[in-house]
């Protein structure tokens, strides 16, 4: 049978997408090809033709989540500047649906385990996430970012750690807030 061209690149985008909401929703070793690729609607077979592994899934799936996640905060940015970024990030939407939500906040204790590659491909990611926070502080600050960034992610992780709804509620408010804390202490001129 002849496809129409596209098809397989349409086709292991499908995969990704997949593979990306199951990882972040289920976490990477709870995911098998053979359910991953049963829920994309496709063979297991058909899975090889796309990917040598599913270590190279892992990559290309969270490096898609992540990417689509940052154009997300560089758009709340480009509205409302690091406030924008910090509030879209700390939404309660991200700590409900980790499937839709930051990768990092969902898989980063997984990936810690994970080969060199997979770490580097993440370490990429984290840091193009930090230059975009890094945008919006006096002269990029680099070390400031990287703060925002993990207190954001801690949050994010405790929040949907918790049983406890309101519990959760409040970690989430006091990590937007915290988040917020730090960029005005990092965006404050220095003192002489």
């Amino acid at each position: 049978m002849r496809y129409a061209k596209g098809h397989k690149d349409a086709t292991r985008k499908h995969i990704v997408r997949i593979a990306s909401e199951q990882f972040r929703r289920d976490g990477i070793e709870a995911v098998g090809v053979a359910g991953l690729m049963a829920g994309a609607g496709l063979t297991h077979g058909g899975f090889y033709s796309h990917f040598s592994s599913k270590e190279e899934l892992v990559r290309a799936a969270n490096a898609d989540a992540l990417r689509k996640s940052r154009a997300d905060l560089a758009e709340a940015g480009a509205r409302e500047g690091l406030a924008g970024v910090i509030r879209a990030y700390m939404k309660p939407l991200h700590r409900d649906r980790p499937e839709r939500g930051c990768a990092f906040a969902a898989l980063t204790s997984e990936i810690a385990r994970r080969p060199k590659s997979t770490r580097s491909a993440l370490t990429e990611e984290f840091e193009a996430h930090v230059a975009l926070i890094a945008e919006h502080l006096p002269r990029g600050d680099r070390q400031g970012a990287i703060a925002i960034l993990a207190v954001m992610m801690g949050a994010l992780q405790l929040a949907r750690a918790v049983a406890d709804k309101a519990l959760s509620d409040q970690i989430l408010a006091s990590g937007e807030k915290a988040a917020l804390t730090l960029a005005r202490e990092f965006s404050a001129p220095a003192a002489r």
